[in-house]
């Protein structure tokens, strides 16, 4: 699997009738068709696109989605969900985070406590993604082990390319000013929001 073949499997993940897992479910098929090597580069090429996305100016959006608070682990999961929007979203978001206002599923959420929102449908969350081509791969091969041959793959497929956790975001917090749009649609978030430079 090729990075035009995982985006247009991400392209038609987003459209698919159903609800998130039933999509998901539909995505487990699709790699299931296939072989255990190529769960392995479909996942080497979701975490390349996670990479992509880890900077300052997407996690201050995220945040600002999220009523000014997103951890490590949240963010990750945020550009699980950014990624499996598609292709074009994606792209568009990482050359304007502010992008991101203009999406149905992110203007649903504008006014609603967060705690409002359904959790399995509407947070911008997927984390399952994460775990889709590993269960496949297990299926596949008949492994048992937990994971560690797909990670040993995955380990060997990658090779010294593997995005380093311990990297910090690329980049530096945007102004406010720069995601005008998000702001509007999100201004309870602002005041937690401006608290996360000394994280930097």
């Amino acid at each position: 699997m090729d990075e035009k073949a995982f985006w247009a499997l991400m392209g038609e993940l987003r459209h698919r009738p159903g609800s998130r897992e039933d999509r998901l479910e539909w995505l487990r098929g699709e790699l299931a068709r296939g072989t255990a090597e190529e769960c392995v580069a479909f996942q080497v090429e979701l975490e390349a696109a996670c990479d992509r996305a880890y900077r300052e100016d997407l996690w201050a959006a995220a945040e600002r989605i999220l009523d000014g608070w997103c951890s490590d682990d949240g963010f990750h999961y945020f550009r699980l969900w950014l990624v499996g929007l598609g292709r074009e979203v994606f792209e568009e978001a990482l050359r304007s985070p502010d992008s991101l206002a203009a999406l149905p599923e992110v203007r649903r959420l504008a006014g609603r406590s967060p705690g409002s929102w359904c959790e399995s449908e509407e947070l911008p969350d997927l984390e399952e993604l994460d775990y889709v081509a590993g269960e496949v791969f297990e299926e596949l091969t008949g492994a048992a082990d937990e994971g560690e041959a797909f990670y040993d793959a995955l380990d060997a497929a990658q090779g010294e390319d593997r995005p380093d956790p311990e990297d910090p975001p690329r980049g530096d917090p945007p102004a406010e000013e720069a995601i005008p749009a998000l702001a509007a649609l999100f201004p309870r978030g602002a005041e937690r929001e401006r608290g996360r430079a000394s994280r930097a």
